[in-house]
């Protein structure tokens, strides 16, 4: 029997570690699976915890208000020292992009452990966009020896930096598995259901607004990179949509960052109760965010995991940043760039809105992310191959 550890922190590192962790746990005949949270988010963290029903066994809860990159490495780095000395795994198993997966892996690294990188291979090929994510990814990829990589690209991208085949393994992305779970779990659950209804109405969105046939842009927002002006420009373009289609619904979970909400309030002011067709709501956990993807139009977004899940349900991405470490959906047709530029965000969201042939091509491409079998063949790779857990 191996120990893995699992180790992740921010709320899309759980979504998509979540299903990895039942899979590992179901075959208590190979693995001992161990559970190391950092905290660096918090509420959002343990709201993906709960739904999956995933108890740690090691928790550093580092988030502390004000907190900068510096501290959440330091943090980490320092965190992970005593636990690793404590627990000992054989391997341990990070996630993408975050600074929790870059300071665990070198946590990992200061004490030989064999480091496994989930959803690896990504890349944009400039360290500052999105920026910290894309020197986190590079050099979580250095320190890694295995490498789980969701597409052929990905795979490609790592041969090309000089990574041994034989250490790359192509699974798709779990992302997928965690949504087909959840989407699942909404659709045979009447009660929960309404449960989320309740919710959406409790963050001041009503659902049943839809119920006639209304369209509905579900819009996020929170990249460091997007910071300041090109947030201004975001919000600026969503107002003009929000004029320009008094008919559809546009819906905007805000993230806690006061660096997010602070251009929010510049362009549509302090009071955001009353606004029409425009809904700023609070942050949603996983199952409500879900559902309402599931019921939306389109989806306006910085977000990276988002190019993959939205996809998986036929619903269009159009991507405010100027790069994506996921071309692969940029050439599938699923995500088009916008940037953060106010003249193109409101084109290509018109676009979708009025033509049908347009929005058809998009919404009915096949996503590149997989088929939900992620988790299913990284388990297989460390069961099987030896050269996983030598």
């Amino acid at each position: 029997m191996k120990k893995i550890m699992l180790v992740f922190g921010t709320r899309p590192e759980a979504i998509k570690m979540a299903p990895l962790v039942k899979a590992l746990q179901k075959d208590t005949e190979h693995f001992e699976t161990i559970v190391c949270v950092t905290g660096q988010h918090r509420e959002m963290l343990d709201q993906v915890l709960d739904i999956f029903d995933i108890k740690p066994n090691y928790d550093l809860n580092i988030m502390k208000q004000g907190q900068d990159l510096y501290d959440v490495t330091a943090k980490v780095l320092i965190g992970m020292r005593d636990v690793l000395k404590e627990c000992h795994p054989d391997i341990v198993l990070v996630h993408g992009d975050t600074t929790t997966s870059m300071a665990a892996a070198l946590a990992a690294f200061y004490q030989q452990i064999p480091v496994g990188h989930v959803e690896a291979g990504l890349r944009t090929h400039n360290i500052y966009s999105p920026w910290p994510e894309e020197i986190n990814r590079q050099l979580t990829g250095r320190i890694a020896t295995y490498h789980f990589a969701p597409t052929p690209l990905s795979k490609k991208n790592l041969l090309a930096e000089g990574v041994d085949e034989k250490h790359i393994f192509v699974t798709g992305n779990s992302v997928i598995d965690a949504l087909y779970w959840v989407v699942n779990k909404i659709q045979q659950d009447k009660k929960l259901q309404t449960e989320l209804v309740g919710i959406l109405y409790q963050a001041r969105y009503n659902i049943h607004r839809l119920d006639a046939g209304k369209k509905l842009v579900l819009i996020t927002g929170h990249r460091r990179e997007n910071f300041g002006d090109g947030f201004i420009s975001m919000c600026k373009a969503i107002k003009t949509l929000t004029e320009k289609y008094p008919d559809v619904d546009f819906v905007y979970p805000m993230h806690l960052n006061p660096n997010v909400r602070k251009p929010i309030y510049e362009v549509f002011g302090e009071d955001l109760s009353n606004l029409g067709n425009m809904f700023f709501i609070e942050p949603l956990e996983y199952l409500s965010f879900v559902y309402l993807m599931e019921k939306s139009t389109l989806v306006l977004t910085d977000s990276g995991g988002i190019q993959e899940e939205a996809p998986g349900l036929g619903k269009p991405v159009l991507v405010m940043r100027d790069t994506t470490e996921r071309p692969e959906a940029l050439e599938a047709g699923t995500v088009k760039l916008v940037g953060t530029d106010y003249d193109k965000i409101v084109h290509e969201v018109s676009r979708l809105l009025e033509d049908d042939i347009y929005y058809e091509n998009m919404s009915k491409a096949v996503n590149p992310y997989g088929d939900g079998l992620a988790c299913k063949r990284i388990v297989e790779e460390l069961r099987v191959n030896d050269s996983c857990l030598s």
